[in-house]
């Protein structure tokens, strides 16, 4: 979670001050100006501080100093809003909703063609052509892919590794080309993966960070021969019990296969698939949704407060189980949700089969800090022979400051009760090396979102800890070494001009999974994280800031797309013919893929990142693809006329992109923008307020929008559309189960106001809007989450895409036969057909048809996000997970 520090910032600083060039970026889900404070202060404390004339620059700079406000409470406020588009308003997807859209979707026909994976290229986050002020290119970072939330490895240089939103990888050379094993899975959201010790390999669906773009799951998979093998949905263990759960952890104990999910400890034979999934813990009943086995029988009674409480979802989450390895019998679990709760702890039983009154809770001291609401997400990891147990902790009572961090702790006994000592705390950790060296954004601020721990099976003292960084004590905590840094900006060894950057490959930032295997025989650590997967070494090398100089980027080759896109552009390449394709992506920046021939060819050897951070959505002229709109978040939108490469830029004078952030006091993280279909001159972008423009693509300044409507205070625009300048912009606010409202505005007719829905018009998350080519009056709407069928909460009527020819006077549900799935992307081709993006799948409606087919063949089942159609005739698909795939449409 990458963010820029903007150009002009960068030049009247470096000025004021009199210092050189600063780095190219502050790090974070941060706004646009609540980290350059803090950043600053501390980048230069010791020579050159100031305060009236940091304040001076800051002024100058547009950074307002009385509206710094915390990253880490910025961060978890908008890690919700993927959730939110599924679950508003009620909070909670019941059992058996994915499989039910996924019944439906196996027996509907697919239209004709072959979807291609666009994006199977490598990916290079250090690409030497962007050098622009709003890109990371020379952080690091190497090849990257999306977010590897699951590792697993054998001693024969197999290596497995779940994407967030992309499924299972395989590799049998110890990383590097790479095999999807689970594409027809009805979900791909990765939450664990695990080799049993027959050496089957366990999937676990439902990712359980608790992050923004994390997704419920359809349950856990087995694969008895993963070297060779695939995944297929009768692989699933169990039944539908944990269908729409997260699932963090899967443990091995007595025969039993334990998981960790957001609705307490379950558990099942590990030797078979067959039987329901038994619940063994769970501590707040009342918030427990109806769950029941494939036969009908209640397994889980439902709750009297799983409608409408705050955080429902997340009253009985689990972030770990531990079985202790000397006593099978001994299940230990943390239990607690982020921000603190009375329930919050840890909880063994010295016998699982005992059920719910078999569990207590422990009452034990860590590092002064009571097993009480204080104690947060936290991972456990005992050595081999159980006689070391240690843990990473997250504070929730810091989770509004700089780190939320308690630290890492081990209990010498093996034992959950203690004594607990604590071996690393942030200043600790951030004395090894790291990266994290500012106030406001220190080792441990996402700690509630990213962490893994893992014991060396050779050595108990050898331990690696991933935070935002990766850390590892050879010795039982007494010295630790930042062997992945967040980056390499701000290091003696970092230079902007590349052959004067002598840094070693630093990785990526946050950190989720890790697994020991071999590579070439050899023991080797797999680290995955936001960028992908990483290897070393066991035994490895630092420098002297205690920096790994052999992390190895696996995803070099380009066989992984895993890439979380939340958009993708297409326009002529004028150069180079062909398309040039971008997209905005989770943490990776804007990836530019150039001369995309029609047969799917491309003459880019490799993608490059043009801009840094989180990509949001973006935009490009048909006619020139290297004119673009690209976001970062929260509609700080940046305009580039030439794809914004620039090889080596060393001043502000040299930069290829331009800010166009309007301010807007209430964007989603995800804000929206677009251009006009009828004339790419026109520009539309939503927050609380809606912004226009005909200035076109030689607007160098946010002074060129006009504020055309104000949608309303605490309202936030989810979708933006214009064709002719008529607009059509979706809204929400509140977001979230408390007070949940949407709408919808346009100036069809004329000027701007609010449509009046209908009252039979569902009350979720309206996620995409659509515009027919032709004709401003004639609109559609997607509508994301489940029906009310499978969502606790007042949500009304099944439809998903609905259509006005009337300039929202009058609207038709033509859901029709489309599966009761959420709808993200609605998109009107050039002859009248229609396309609609979902969780699941791409829908198509045939010119004059009132039914739905799939879109194609060979599309994985995950999330689209959004549909473009090309200047060459063909269809793009932006998925969150899968990378970016492109189809020719029916005749």
């Amino acid at each position: 979670m990458r963010i820029s520090l903007t150009g002009r910032s960068r030049k009247v600083l470096a000025g004021v001050l009199g210092v050189g060039l600063v780095a190219a970026g502050v790090g974070g889900y941060a706004g646009r100006y609540e980290l350059k404070e803090e950043w600053l202060k501390h980048q230069w404390a010791d020579k050159h501080y100031n305060a009236a004339v940091m304040e001076k620059a800051l002024m100058i700079a547009g950074g307002n100093p009385s509206e710094m406000q915390s990253e880490s409470k910025e961060a978890f406020t908008i890690a919700d809003e993927f959730e939110q588009a599924r679950t508003a308003p009620g909070g909670i997807v019941a059992p058996g909703a994915y499989s039910a859209a996924f019944a439906q979707l196996t027996a509907m026909q697919h239209t004709a063609g072959t979807w291609s994976d666009v994006t199977k290229v490598p990916y290079n986050a250090d690409d030497p052509r962007y050098r622009d002020w709003y890109s990371n290119s020379s952080g690091g970072a190497g090849h990257v892919t999306g977010r590897i939330t699951g590792l697993a490895a054998d001693g024969s240089n197999h290596v497995y590794a779940a994407g967030a939103n992309g499924g299972v990888w395989r590799s049998s050379t110890g990383g590097g080309n790479w095999t999807p094993l689970s594409d027809t899975l009805p979900s791909l959201s990765g939450g664990d993966l695990q080799l049993a010790g027959d050496g089957s390999l366990w999937y676990a669906t439902g990712e359980a960070n608790t992050g923004g773009t994390s997704y419920v799951g359809s349950g856990v998979y087995r694969l008895a021969n993963p070297a060779s093998g695939v995944f297929a949905p009768s692989d699933r263990v169990g039944g539908k019990e944990l269908e729409s759960t997260t699932v963090g952890r899967l443990r091995w104990g007595g025969g039993q296969v334990f998981a960790a999910t957001n609705r307490g400890v379950w558990y099942h034979d590990a030797s078979t698939k067959a039987g329901a999934w038994k619940v063994a813990f769970y501590p707040n009943p009342d918030f427990m949704p109806e769950i029941k086995d494939d036969a009908g029988n209640v397994l889980v009674p439902a709750g009297t407060q799983t409608g409408g409480a705050t955080n429902a979802a997340y009253k009985n989450i689990v972030n770990d189980i531990a079985i202790d390895p000397k006593n099978p019998k001994h299940v230990i679990a943390a239990i607690g949700w982020r921000s603190g709760d009375t329930y919050n702890g840890f909880y063994e039983t010295s016998d699982f089969t005992a059920g719910p009154a078999g569990w207590k809770r422990l009452s034990v001291v860590l590092g002064g800090i009571k097993n009480s609401t204080d104690v947060g997400y936290t991972t456990f990891a005992f050595s081999k022979t159980g006689d070391r147990l240690y843990a990473l902790v997250q504070q929730p009572s810091k989770i509004n400051t700089s780190t939320s961090l308690a630290g890492i702790f081990v209990s010498k006994t093996g034992s959950p009760a203690g004594p607990w000592n604590k071996i690393a705390d942030p200043q600790i950790l951030h004395n090894s090396g790291s990266a994290l060296a500012r106030k406001g954004y220190s080792v441990g601020v996402q700690a509630w979102y990213n962490q893994f721990l893992t014991v060396d099976p050779a050595n108990a003292d050898h331990v690696w800890a991933g935070l935002e960084e990766v850390f590892e004590t050879p010795d039982g905590g007494s010295h630790w070494a930042a062997i992945m840094p967040y980056w390499n900006f701000g290091f003696d060894c970092w230079n902007i001009e590349d052959s004067k950057n002598s840094c070693p490959l630093a990785g990526h930032p946050d950190q989720h999974s890790v697994a020991v295997g071999t590579a070439g025989g050899k023991p080797v650590v797999f680290a995955g994280n936001d960028g992908g997967v990483y290897r070393r070494p066991v035994s490895g090398q630092v420098n002297a800031n205690k920096n790994a100089t052999d992390w190895v980027s696996l995803t070099k080759d380009g066989t992984m797309d895993g890439l979380q896109y939340y958009s993708v552009s297409v326009g002529k390449d004028t150069k180079n013919g062909g398309v040039v394709v971008s997209g905005g992506l989770q943490d990776n920046g804007v990836s530019n893929l150039f001369s995309v021939k029609p047969d799917g060819s491309t003459g880019d050897t490799e993608m490059g990142s043009n801009f840094g951070g989180d990509g949001g959505d973006g935009a490009a002229d048909p006619q020139n693809g290297c004119n673009q709109l690209q976001e970062y978040v929260a509609l700080a939108v940046k305009i580039t006329n030439n794809c914004a490469l620039n090889p080596g830029a060393l001043s502000l004078d040299q930069a290829s992109s331009w800010s166009l952030d309007p301010g807007d006091p209430a964007p989603r993280f995800i804000a929206p923008i677009a251009i006009d279909s009828a004339n790419s001159s026109g520009f539309i972008a939503g927050g609380q307020f809606v912004y226009t423009s005909t200035k076109g693509w030689g607007m160098r300044s946010a002074s060129e929008w006009t504020k055309a409507f104000d949608l309303g205070a605490g309202h936030s625009a989810t979708a933006v559309a214009m064709r002719g300048g008529v607009g059509w912009v979706s809204w929400c606010g509140p977001c979230n189960n408390a007070g949940f409202a949407r709408g919808l505005a346009t100036n069809a007719g004329g000027s701007w106001h609010q449509v009046s829905l209908p009252g039979t018009f569902p009350n979720r998350f309206l996620a995409g809007v659509g515009i027919d080519p032709a004709s401003g009056q004639h609109a559609y709407v997607a509508v994301n989450g489940f029906s009310r069928r499978f969502t606790e909460g007042p949500g009304a009527g099944v439809g998903h895409v609905y259509e006005t020819r009337d300039g929202g006077a009058t609207w038709t549900d033509i859901t029709a036969n489309m599966p009761d799935v959420p709808a993200s992307t609605v998109k009107q081709l050039a002859n009248g057909a229609l396309v609609v993006g979902s969780d699941l799948a791409t829908f198509y409606r045939a010119p004059g048809a009132t039914t739905w087919q799939i879109l194609g063949n060979g599309l994985p089942t995950t999330t689209v996000t959004d549909i473009e159609s090309g200047p060459d005739g063909k269809v793009y698909a932006a998925t969150h997970g899968r990378g970016i795939w492109s189809i020719t449409p029916p005749a």
